[in-house]
Formats: structure tokens, C-alpha cells, sequence
């Protein structure tokens, strides 16, 4: 099995739009799982820190995640989410290494 890549997608979300935010984050997630080289996706929210989320997505490669993010499908999405006024700052995506 070739080695899988992490991303760690934060998130800071204003006030009051968790739950719109998840919502979104769950359709997002689900045009993810229709990209060639997505393993799977998962969002979580920081229980100490009130509007911090956290997307855990596995890929094949970083690549297959790049194209993702260059998706119309992904860009639109930031586009709702910035007009709906739902983020607070820009997200950060953090690479991690593959194990073994």
C-alpha cells in the first residue's frame, strides 16, 4: 500500500456559525469523497476554544489534494462561505508527512 498524506485544514469560524459551518464542512467532505485520491475526511471542533475546527483529510498524494483545492467544486464552497460570513480568518492547511 503506498503511503497516504495528511492535511490538517483549520478553520476559525465566527460566532454563532458552527453549525452552518459543519454543514457546509459535511458537503464539502462529501465532493471530497468523490475525488480521485481521497481516502477519507473527518471534521472536528477544539472543545477549549469556541469557533476553532479542524478538518483531518487523507490523500494519496499531495498532489491529488492540490488538484482538490483547485476544484470548482471546493471553490465555490469558499466563495458561500465568504459571502454567507461565516469564517472568521483565512484557513490554514498543514501538510503532514506520511508514516512508516
Amino acid at each position: 500500500r503506498n503511503p497516504m498524506v495528511t492535511i490538517e485544514m483549520n478553520y476559525p469560524v465566527l460566532p454563532g456559525k458552527g453549525e452552518a459551518f459543519v454543514t457546509e464542512c459535511n458537503e464539502v467532505i462529501r465532493a471530497m469523497q468523490e475525488e480521485e485520491g481521497h481516502s477519507s475526511s473527518h471534521v472536528y471542533q477544539d472543545v477549549n476554544e469556541e469557533g476553532s475546527y479542524l478538518i483531518v483529510s487523507e490523500w494519496e498524494s499531495r498532489d491529488a489534494f492540490d488538484a482538490f483545492l483547485r476544484s470548482e467544486a471546493f471553490r465555490s464552497k469558499m466563495t458561500s462561505w465568504g459571502e454567507a460570513e461565516i469564517l472568521a480568518g483565512r484557513p490554514r492547511h498543514q501538510y503532514l508527512s506520511p508514516q512508516g
